[in-house]
């Protein structure tokens, strides 16, 4: 009679659990399977969790990285936040650089910004410069007319067809209220949702991951200069939606898999948790890449088809934060769980006793090594209990099969 053994199934399976579960059946390794292959079947490629105080040292140098910048370089508000004058008219022949050209003979100074809005016949020059006073704005006007000769309507060339406006400093600073406001009640309806539908340290976890959002992001427009308009602020608010979104998918997974991890000592709850972040890292990967895509055909109709500055901001923001926020949900929110978890409560007792039963079977084996090595340097020839049989004075485990001599079924 052959003696056959079913060994477990893989599917889904971390590579720390194919390790123990072969390992406890005595069974040889399975060959194991490439980086990209184990990352496409979710099958633990990266040991997130168990690094997680690598992840952490990274995250905090991009925080801090993102502080400095915001502190020492500041913010390059647009016009909408720190006030100024604003000139537009129609492009027709006129270029960007003549425009500059025509402000600084007329004013002495650089204007703030100047860029063409739209294509073809409806194309317009919009000028963004300090505020102007009266004296100032008709000097401009009468450069820009007698260079550009723009046309109003009718068609004909006329001064009326340069439109000039002020604006305050004061609607840049409501605008800011208002999405501080917006946020503020966002947050607080983010974590009553979180902790009403999973646990609060999730909440706290996700909340964290905003916050982390918020900060590089800003860093970002911080560090390379890009203008913060009001498209910018609501930018802002947009991708907090994704990185929430993202960081609540990779939790369901978590809750999935770790529901009644308290009631077995064979995996502990951060490596169930890792076992999720790899489950649902294609996921994230492909919702980002998806979601990259329409932003970069934004900017490149935005910026090098149309030059609509607003959807230039509107996209850039996006674009950052997409990225942020994926790194956020994968390296960052889930790992804060597991260490939160694991810090106190029933979560650290659970783990403790895994890890005392699992350095209790090391130490067996060891004793086990020994005891053979010590056997063979003596020349005594080492008796192993066979797997599936007990030793003498124990009784036979239940199911295990007769040993000794072969019996015969009896007809």
């Amino acid at each position: 009679m052959t003696n056959s053994h079913t060994t477990p199934s893989l599917d889904k399976t971390s590579a720390t659990e194919i390790t123990d579960v072969f390992a406890a059946v005595g069974e040889p390794q399975p060959p194991k399977h490439g980086f990209l292959n184990r990352l496409y079947t979710g099958t633990g490629a990266i040991d997130v969790i168990g690094k997680r105080r690598m992840w952490y040292l990274i995250t905090a140098a991009i925080v801090l990285v993102s502080l400095g910048s915001i502190l020492f370089r500041g913010f390059n508000f647009g016009i909408d936040f720190e006030g100024g004058s604003r000139i537009q008219f129609p492009a027709g022949n006129a270029t960007t650089s003549a425009a500059e050209d025509v402000y600084r003979g007329a004013i002495g100074t650089d204007p703030v910004s100047v860029q063409t809005v739209g294509t073809g016949g409806s194309a317009t020059m919009l000028i963004r410069s300090e505020a102007l006073d009266p004296q100032q704005v008709e000097a401009l006007n009468n450069a820009l007319f007698a260079k550009f000769q723009p046309k109003d309507k009718s068609g004909n060339p006329s001064r009326a067809a340069i439109s000039t406006s002020d604006v305050s400093e004061t609607w840049g600073s409501q605008i800011t209220r208002k999405a501080l406001i917006a946020l503020a009640v966002f947050l607080v309806l983010v974590a009553v949702y979180i902790a009403v539908r999973f646990e609060p340290h999730m909440a706290i976890a996700a909340l964290a991951a905003l916050a982390f959002d918020v900060t590089v992001t800003a860093g970002v427009y911080s560090l390379v200069g890009f203008e913060v308009t009001p498209a910018t602020v609501i930018g802002i608010l947009t991708i907090l939606g994704f990185s929430l979104y993202d960081s609540v998918v990779v939790f369901d997974k978590v809750e999935e898999n770790t529901h009644g991890i308290l009631h077995l000592t064979r995996r502990t709850y951060g490596e169930q948790a890792n076992l999720a972040v790899n489950q649902t890292l294609m996921r994230s990967i492909n919702t980002a890449l998806i979601g990259i895509l329409p932003i970069v055909g934004l900017m490149v109709i935005a910026v090098w088809m149309l030059g609509v500055g607003t959807l230039k901001d509107l996209a850039l923001v996006q674009l950052v934060g997409l990225l942020v926020g994926t790194y956020s949900s994968i390296f960052f929110a889930t790992p804060l769980l597991v260490s939160i978890k694991e810090r106190w409560g029933p979560v650290a007792a659970h783990t403790k006793k895994v890890v005392a039963k699992r350095a209790g079977a090391a130490g067996a084996r060891a004793g086990v090594a020994a005891e053979r090595r010590a056997s063979m340097a003596a020349g005594r020839d080492f008796e192993e209990t066979p797997r599936g049989q007990r030793a003498a004075g124990q009784t036979p485990r239940p199911g295990a099969r007769p040993s000794g001599k072969r019996h015969k079924r009896r007809n």
